[in-house]
């Protein structure tokens, strides 16, 4: 790559995810997209992460249909998702079949890069996604979860990055999901990166912290090819770092990146608007725009902070926000250091709420949680806290191979069980990751005459720890 520094904006995707709980419409997208893919980013983020599920369980979208439109409205610019590997956009591993086909599908569908990232770094739960991304002709951007911890350190991730590399990486991404990475650590993991590895590196953070902006102008002093940045409507507290002031900070410098501030502020202006509309709706809540240096102690990421809030309000507990904030790195520490990420985040995060709602820790266990000890989910970085192990999965036997190998081939299964309500190839894999939210949102596609108008929300009540069980699932979406 020149020397020029590249962008990844995050306004269609990440930004609205970290601060709105991924609550932004297509319609909101598509008037911005031509002067979006007039900018000259090297890739716009749009589609992947929690957009999938929440396309389908709050906004009535499909999410195929919402990549395709967004195809067509940005031909000149890559497209970007996030899949969590052998999770797909899913909470649970899928069999090797159903990712390589919803590899396929994306990349017809228009997806061009595909960053490709596991919760604990096991590289295990990658190679599928790895090599199907280069078997249909996608550009395979392979992603380090980024953590601090015992174990996590400056040659852990390099070490990580060289054999990403090896497995047919394209570019290597530092996925900073909790703005951990400080400016000067940053740094020198770049310039060793950069070193060593032989590819571009692609720098992931937010501003949970306050830090962002430093992390990425050192990042680019240190050589890191592409960042990622929100236009600034979507911009900062735990979102990413604002396109703008990036650019301006680089203008006539020898990393310039030769975008236009004017074209950037025509697109901001749009955003100014639905920003406004997602406060007005009461998605984008005030919190998630402040700087928390805590953050740095519990390691929480953006999108796990709003959705720990909205855990707490559906059970009438904000006011035990820090408390939780507090049990979360003690559960993380019980549970082996894993990166808080999709679906580490939630696990870790809804047994954090639950200790503290019912009075006593590990009372009641998530079946997510006993599966992650379990090692359902890969190989945990560390040794896990074994009296929590026992009191969650008694004698079960841990699982220490891939857990895929473990999985019979599936999507004739999920064909299958969709019936008549599969239409599309795209179908087939819409219902095989969400089957408890896909059957009512197909059913209401195929023929809208069909939807009921639901009854009117109950009244809140007071905080019942039992009623926690059910957020994980009502609310996991949001990460």
């Amino acid at each position: 790559m020149a020397n020029k520094l590249y962008i990844t904006d995050t306004i269609l995707r990440d930004a609205h995810q970290s601060q709105a709980a991924t609550r932004m419409r297509v319609e909101d997208m598509l008037p911005a997209c031509k002067v979006l893919d007039e900018i000259g980013y090297w890739s716009l983020e749009c589609w992947g992460g929690a957009t999938f599920d929440s396309c389908m369980r709050f906004l009535n979208e499909d999410p195929w249909e919402r990549l395709r439109l967004l195809k067509r409205a940005l031909p000149n610019t890559k497209l970007q998702m996030l899949f969590r590997g052998q999770n797909i956009l899913g909470y649970k591993h899928y069999a090797d079949d159903v990712v390589d086909e919803f590899v396929r599908l994306s990349i017809k569908n228009g997806i061009n890069v595909i960053r490709i990232f596991d919760a604990l770094n096991d590289t295990r739960n990658l190679k599928q996604a790895i090599e199907s991304t280069k078997k249909y002709g996608g550009i395979c951007e392979a992603a380090m979860s980024y953590t601090v911890s015992p174990v996590h350190d400056e040659d852990y991730f390099v070490d990580l990055a060289c054999r990403l590399a090896e497995m047919g990486a394209d570019t290597i991404c530092i996925k900073d999901m909790a703005n951990l990475l400080l400016p000067f650590s940053a740094a020198s993991l770049i310039k060793k990166l950069k070193a060593k590895v032989g590819l571009p590196i692609h720098l992931h953070t937010h501003n949970t912290t306050g830090t962002g902006d430093m992390v990425n102008l050192l990042a680019c002093g240190a050589g890191v090819d592409i960042v990622d940045c929100a236009l600034s409507p979507l911009a900062n507290g735990t979102s990413q770092p604002a396109t703008e002031s990036l650019v301006a900070t680089l203008r006539g410098t020898d990393r310039d990146t030769g975008l236009d501030l004017n074209r950037l502020s025509e697109a901001a202006a749009h955003f100014r608007c639905v920003a406004e509309k997602l406060k007005q709706q009461g998605s984008l809540d005030p919190k998630v725009l402040r700087v928390d240096t805590n953050t740095l102690l519990y390691q929480v990421p953006g999108g796990m902070l709003s959705n720990l809030i909205s855990q707490l309000k559906q059970a009438n507990a904000e006011d035990r926000y820090y408390e939780v904030l507090e049990e979360v790195p003690r559960v993380r520490k019980d549970f082996g250091y894993p990166p808080l990420v999709t679906p580490t985040s939630q696990i870790v995060g809804t047994q954090a709420v639950l200790n503290v709602l019912s009075g006593e820790r590990y009372k009641m266990v998530t079946k997510e949680s006993k599966g992650l000890l379990r090692g359902e989910y890969g190989a945990l970085p560390a040794p896990v806290n074994e009296e929590v192990r026992k009191k969650a999965i008694g004698d079960a036997e841990v699982i220490t191979c891939r857990p895929a190998d473990l999985l019979e081939p599936e999507l004739e299964k999920y064909r299958a069980e969709g019936g008549e309500l599969i239409k599309s190839e795209e179908d087939v894999l819409s219902y095989a990751l969400f089957p408890q939210v896909a059957p009512k949102f197909l059913a209401a596609r195929n023929d809208p005459s069909s939807v009921k108008e639901e009854a009117p929300a109950a009244e809140k009540k007071p905080a019942d720890p039992n009623a926690v069980r059910t957020l994980y699932v009502d609310c996991k979406a949001d990460f």
